[in-house]
């Protein structure tokens, strides 16, 4: 029986490790935690912002909005205060799916 890995799931995740998962600038990031109420990382003693998951699901939603349905910031801003409970189920169907397509697709590089 092989060894399966567990996710790792951290409780905060700095900002160049929320860059690097939305291949974007940090400055894009900061834009977006001015812009956006539902942002709200923590920051340490120095200064350095510290996202949690729930941070990090909500910057999922608003590149969803923004990158792939085209919305303006505006528009993002008044769809996430309308619809927020619909938006963020709709994120986890997404997300599920995704993650059946990834499982698919090395299932179907093995056979």
């Amino acid at each position: 029986m092989p060894y399966k890995e567990r996710e790792i799931n951290k409780m905060y995740y700095t900002m160049g490790e929320v860059t690097e998962m939305f291949n974007v600038n940090a400055s894009q990031i900061r834009f977006y935690e001015k812009e956006f109420d539902v942002l709200q990382p923590k920051k340490n003693k120095k200064g350095n912002r510290l996202f949690t998951p729930e941070d990090i699901e909500n910057l999922k939603i608003i590149f969803h909005l923004v990158d792939d349905k085209g919305f303006t910031l505006k528009g993002a801003k008044e769809h996430l205060k309308n619809n927020t409970s619909e938006v963020k189920e709709n994120q986890k169907i997404i997300a599920s799916l995704e993650k059946l397509k990834d499982f698919l697709l090395k299932l179907n590089e093995e056979i």
